[in-house]
């Protein structure tokens, strides 16, 4: 049996060889009107299955190609196919190009969610590779579906990817006070820009964003370990300057007094030299659903790019932000001690029009981000890749939250805080890119330098309780523990500052830094089987604070990544699995004994996640249908969690565990029609820990892990001929199963409901007008998100969006 087996492959491959050898191939450029290079068009041989996609240059290459007479067709989704007939010849190369009607600007008006499917990306793995050659998973989300969806809010937009979901809003608040989201049952927030820090405490401004890339699993190898990265990261792609003129200009009006403005105006500056400059800007203004609360902002971002020559070319990219907001306090309602009172929203009867909070108490985040960008083509093979990046944040004003101090008896009580923070990030890297071969085995080597520094001033007040609230309204100003009657405190920054004033503030300056190194490598061992090893060494340096040495530490950290693809049919099927890791540095804690005596200082290693993943990724019939089928399981080992024999210790041990799959689907069935729809389940637990501690009970989910099932869908179908050419629709939404907020034995368990969320389009968008007409929770869902916590979501609401494209 063995020798027939080897006798059939043997045949088999001087099958293949005797074909190869008589066979030629084709290569052509294709060009819009006006001249510029079209990525991403899909070239096919008609009748058979050969076909690729145009890459950066809109160059493009098909292997292997019986002679004969062929038709050769140029797509694009959304645009008129082209054809030529091409003779193909034995051993002999012919060439086709092709010139689209579209000029450079059109053509990114119709990138939809196709952008998704096997487009090259340089980011996710600081390598060029295609998405069926890279063994880890990521989703996108386009700047074309956002126009479609008149997103306003860059949280909005992860609602069309799998396994995410917001768990928390923007509140400000130093140090994290952007939202928070539940990436594969652990924290995640959109902390990188470009594939490189780009720190918020606010909100994020989708005017610059070209793509919204989520990154799956744990990704320090490649992104370091300054921000929590278990889950995966989120990682935002700014829009980039290119060498036409154009740009459009919007205005969107909504529900709740929204109004925004934005202007994308792009302009090459020389005829001669490939120097352009693009600039992004957006006015925001936007009331609450609730009694209280609003959001003003102005954005503006500059960017310019100067191509020097064929090899070095230099990319500069500025954000600044100005954001003032009253933002209403996240409602805890558990000390996470006592037996829940309540089990659910019915039996807490949250009033959810209540804001808690007044529009003279508001909160400012400032923002300036700044990167900087030179590529160096070094040679055929090697390209070099300097990045500077800098960003300061700043959280100003008035952050908020509710506190079950006494529970049972019924009253919550509200705490205020002044913020006072700055946070500044330098990050500087040195990437080399390779692409060569030793012997027959082609190598895709990334061999990387990073510098990271973090400096967080902090000169915030102390904390107060101002009063107690009820969940349906009421108010008392009664000392929860002693029943004493104390002076009331309303909500006006006056009586605020009032109460803050005698509170003691902090004085705090503390820096720390990272060096590291990085080197991946993805080996072709075969045609259609290739392999991925990377290392990161990463040296952490705190200073703590500058006034003390005795808070100093470091640490080091080895961060792996292995991975391999093989395409059952290339460019088309290919079969994928990982091993990836990820790390946080815990800093040193005060520690004492028992009894309170021995004070010592006590380090800990870093905190480790690491992931087994496999599944299958498809893209099929001329880019038509995408998907991706995953299964993952993440362990997260050594955290740090209490003493169970001493309140006053720590120990290092605990674990958690989550597990799940992923399907994402983008398809293109017709032209007209495009579909996003995705499914996720997730299971998030605590294996190790203590069962006296609320935050690490084993068999517990931790919190904020997010529903175990959410699903997502959006379709729109344009017309593209006859009376009605360029009207459209869009209809879709979004399920979230039943989510354990609170998982303990001695409190309960709270859950908040399932949801199931519609939301609907109407548009007509030509090559020079938008106007769309979007309408989000349609049936008007009383809907809450959480994380140990109630946070009530919007009901239905309406955009109009108007725009001129030039």
């Amino acid at each position: 049996m063995t020798h027939k087996v080897f006798l059939l492959l043997l045949l088999f491959a001087f099958s293949i060889t005797t074909t190869v050898a008589q066979t030629g191939s084709l290569t052509g450029s294709i060009r819009t009107s006006d001249g510029e290079a079209a990525e991403m068009v899909t070239v096919n041989i008609k009748g058979t299955a050969k076909g690729t996609l145009t890459d950066k240059n809109g160059n493009y290459q098909i292997k292997n190609i019986q002679p004969g007479l062929h038709r050769v067709m140029a797509s694009f989704v959304g645009l008129e196919r082209q054809e030529q007939t091409v003779e193909i010849k034995a051993d002999e190369n012919a060439s086709v190009d092709f010139t689209l009607k579209e000029n450079a600007a059109q053509l990114q008006e119709v990138i939809v969610s196709a952008r998704n499917l096997n487009k090259e990306n340089a980011i996710v793995a600081k390598i060029p590779l295609k998405k069926l050659e890279n063994p880890q998973v990521y989703n996108s989300v386009s700047s074309e579906i956002m126009k479609q969806q008149a997103i306003t809010s860059y949280d909005d937009a992860l609602r069309n990817v799998p396994g995410i979901t917001r768990t928390w809003e923007s509140t400000g608040r130093a140090g994290d006070g952007a939202s928070y989201f539940a990436l594969r049952g652990f924290d995640a927030q959109p902390t990188l820009y470009n594939g490189v820090p780009g720190l918020t405490s606010g909100n994020l401004d989708p005017a610059n964003v070209e793509e919204i890339q989520v990154i799956k699993g744990p990704s320090s190898t490649l992104f370091g370990g300054s921000f929590y990265s278990y889950g995966g990261m989120i990682n935002t792609i700014t829009k980039k300057p290119y060498y036409t003129f154009g740009g459009e200009i919007a205005y969107s009006s909504g529900s709740f007094g929204l109004n925004r403005v934005t202007a994308d105006v792009n302009a090459p500056l020389s005829k001669t030299d490939k120097i352009a400059v693009r600039i992004n800007t957006a006015y925001h203004s936007e009331n609450s659903f609730q009694d209280a609360g609003f959001k003003k902002s102005f954005f503006v971002a500059p960017a310019l790019v100067y191509e020097v020559n064929d090899r070095l070319s230099f990319h500069f990219m500025t954000e600044i932000l100005e954001e003032e907001r009253a933002v209403a306090p996240v409602f805890f309602h558990s000390d996470r001690v006592s037996p829940l009172p309540f089990k659910n929203l019915e039996e807490l009867n949250l009033n959810n029009k209540l804001s808690f909070i007044s529009n003279d108490l508001t909160i400012k985040n400032p923002r300036f981000n700044l990167q900087g960008q030179m590529v160096y083509k070094l040679s055929n093979q090697w390209t070099s890749q300097t990045i500077f990046s800098r960003g300061t944040i700043k959280s100003n004003g008035i952050y908020s939250y509710i506190w079950d101090d006494v529970s049972g008896d019924k009253y919550f009580s509200q705490y205020f805080h002044n913020e006072q923070q700055t946070t500044s990030t330098t990050d500087i890297q040195q990437n080399f890119n390779g692409d060569f071969k030793v012997g027959n085995l082609r190598n895709r080597l990334l061999v990387g330098f990073d510098y990271f520094k973090r400096n967080v001033i902090d000169n915030g007040s102390g904390w107060a309780s101002a009063r107690n609230v009820t969940p349906q309204g009421e108010i008392n100003y009664v000392d929860p523990y002693s029943g004493d009657t104390l002076a009331p405190v309303y909500l006006s920054k006056a009586s605020i500052d009032n109460l803050l004033a005698g509170t003691e503030g902090s004085l705090s300056n503390i820096s720390n830094s990272s060096y590291s190194a990085y080197a991946s490598n993805v080996l072709n061992i075969t045609p259609n089987l290739m392999a991925m090893v990377s290392l990161r060494a990463d040296y952490f340096d705190s200073k703590g604070e500058i006034t003390s040495s005795e808070d100093d530490y470091d640490q080091w950290a080895l961060s792996p990544k292995f991975g391999a693809v093989y395409q059952l049919v290339p460019d088309k099927v290919s079969l994928f699995g990982n091993y990836m890791n990820a790390f946080i540095n815990v800093a040193p804690r005060q520690v004492t004994d028992v009894d309170g005596t021995n004070p010592r200082v006590k380090s800990f290693k870093p905190e480790h996640a690491d992931q087994w993943e496999y599944g299958i990724k498809t893209n099929l019939f001329s880019d038509k249908l995408s998907a991706t089928l995953s299964v993952y399981d993440i362990k997260v080992t050594d955290r740090v969690m209490p003493d169970p024999t001493n309140i006053r210790d720590y120990n290092q041990g605990g674990k958690v565990g989550s597990k799940g799959f992923e399907l994402d689907v983008v398809a293109s069935p017709f032209t007209g029609l495009n579909l996003i729809a995705g499914y996720s389940y997730n299971e998030t637990k605590i294996i190790s820990g203590d069962k006296e501690d609320f935050y690490s009970e084993p068999g517990r989910a931790p919190g904020g892990q997010g529903p175990q099932n959410l699903a997502n869908l959006w379709a729109t179908y344009r017309i593209n001929t006859g009376t009605l050419k360029n009207v459209g629709f869009g209809l879709g939404g979004n399920y979230a199963s039943e989510y354990k907020v609170i998982d303990n034995s001695k409190t309960g368990e709270f859950f908040l409901p399932s949801y199931t969320l519609l939301n609907a389009s109407l548009f007509y968008n030509s090559n020079h007008f938008r106007i769309s007409v979007n309408v989000n929770n349609l049936t008007n869902k009383e809907y809450y998100i959480g994380y140990w916590s109630v946070n009530p979501q919007k009901p239905r609401n309406s955009t109009l969006s108007i725009a001129y494209k030039f």
